[in-house]
């Protein structure tokens, strides 16, 4: 694996890039500079349509305030939301960005809120930072599941409060249930607003767009098992951490998992088609319904696909000498 340690002297509020986990799994593609300037001027351009700042009442026990950092990977921004109508928790902070915290502290200020908790979904880059700058300014326990100890989470979220599955947070007007959903990160949590059904998804579910598994910290396995367990719960409506409220939220979970099982069997015939290939050979065959300018960002989730293959005993991977190096190949197993 090749770190992409220069890429990480950006400002990490503006970087679409962060979600990717920071690392290239033997992608050569992935390196090339020409990629980073297209990605980076599409993130621009998504940036000038973005919701910056704009605060909404979408329930009524809920605020959601999203933040300036729209790009290729967080769509319009991450959604901040507000729970509460006196002592408040904050799920997803969002990334360390100056507006971000005035808007925020401004409409606490206006609606006369305190904060009780502070509550990222997951520690990367675009939804945790904000937390400890947020409490420094106003107050609040921090509680969630700590970061692992990969260069691109975030170090800095070390939970006061430890949240574990099942566990509950309770204001004066409203309880939230925690649910462990490991798959897009390994301490990724949900949070189920009891009150109105209104499951807090972070990057779990979002609106219009897959969600990028992205190994070792992500597993396709786990994230599969992950939106099964949703109908263990009553849901009405879904809140994602990019883009807007989804209706339906069995329905959409079990399109997920049915469009992420027909890339798995794209990814099946594009080793019976090969008998054995790596990332860069396989990835156009098993995404060729994906413009080609994204196989660097598929060949994430293709990895992990792959992962859960070899997991379920229907693949074979081995390291093999390709153009002078070594690289994992894939076969299915006899």
């Amino acid at each position: 694996m090749v770190k992409m340690s220069g890429f990480f002297r950006c400002d990490r509020t503006q970087s679409p890039l962060l979600e990717l986990q920071g690392y290239l799994y033997e992608y050569s593609t992935f390196q090339t500079i020409g990629f980073f300037k297209q990605v980076i001027s599409m993130a621009d351009s998504q940036k000038r349509q973005a919701l910056t700042g704009q605060l909404m009442r979408i329930s009524p026990l809920v605020w959601r305030l999203t933040a300036p950092n729209a790009g290729v990977m967080t769509g319009p921004g991450t959604n901040t939301y507000i729970v509460g109508n006196s002592t408040v928790a904050i799920i997803d902070p969002g990334p360390e960005h100056s507006e971000h915290l005035d808007n925020l502290l401004n409409m606490l200020d206006k609606h006369n809120l305190a904060v009780g908790w502070i509550i990222p979904t997951h520690t990367h880059m675009d939804h945790s930072p904000m937390a400890v700058l947020l409490q420094e300014k106003a107050g609040g326990i921090l509680a969630g599941m700590g970061a692992p100890k990969i260069a691109t989470q975030d170090q800095s979220f070390v939970p006061e409060m430890k949240l574990q599955h099942g566990d509950r947070i309770s204001g004066d007007d409203f309880t939230l249930e925690t649910i462990h959903t490991p798959g897009h990160a390994s301490n990724h949590l949900c949070f189920l607003l009891k009150e109105e059904q209104l499951l807090f998804t972070g990057d779990h579910i979002m609106e219009g767009s897959t969600v990028v598994i992205g190994p070792p910290d992500g597993n396709m396995k786990a994230y599969l098992n992950s939106l099964k367990m949703l109908h263990d719960y009553e849901l009405e409506t879904i809140a994602p951490a990019h883009g807007e409220l989804l209706k339906q939220p069995y329905q959409v979970a079990d399109g997920i998992i049915a469009h992420r099982l027909k890339r798995e069997k794209k990814a099946m015939d594009a080793l019976n088609q090969l008998k054995a290939g790596n990332l860069d050979q396989l990835v156009p065959l098993a995404y060729d319904d994906v413009d080609p300018r994204l196989y660097p960002v598929a060949a994430f989730s293709l990895k992990a696909h792959l992962d859960k293959l070899v997991e379920d005993g229907f693949a074979n991977v081995e390291m093999a000498g390709v153009r002078g190096k070594e690289m994992s190949m894939w076969s299915l197993a006899k």
